[in-house]
């Protein structure tokens, strides 16, 4: 049964990106799938999408750097975003969530499922 909500993952990790995807694809999702902030830009402005699952270290932009943009534009600022990183020093989750995200998950500690429990309860929270 489709939730009915559209996620963007911006991993440059393919094999990882690739796995996201078909998860949540048979969840029911829909899905956008980029490896790197640029693209994960340019699909914003193309498409309506419902949460963003965001890696940090990608190529080009970094993780932090496509937050501080999208926080600061009107038209995406309120779209959530999950941060999904290795970097897992307090550091990185403290400026994570400072800079707008609404729950930051380390790779290494959060299986699949976990992932589409928190992306679900962030549906029922706006309303999707």
């Amino acid at each position: 049964m489709p939730k009915e909500a559209t996620i963007l993952i911006i991993e440059d990790d393919k094999f990882l990106n690739d796995l996201i995807g078909k998860k949540l694809e048979r969840e029911g999702f829909k899905i956008f799938s980029v490896i790197d902030g640029e693209r994960g830009l340019e699909i914003l402005k193309e498409e309506e999408v419902d949460i963003i699952l965001l890696d940090l270290l990608l190529p080009g932009m970094h993780g932090f750097e496509f937050l501080r943009l999208i926080k600061g534009d009107p038209k995406v600022k309120n779209i959530p975003v999950i941060i999904l990183s290795n970097l897992g020093q307090k550091e990185d989750v403290e400026k994570g969530l400072a800079l707008g995200a609404i729950d930051y998950l380390v790779k290494a500690g959060v299986t699949l499922d976990e992932i589409v429990v928190k992306i679900d309860s962030i549906i029922k929270k706006i309303g999707r």
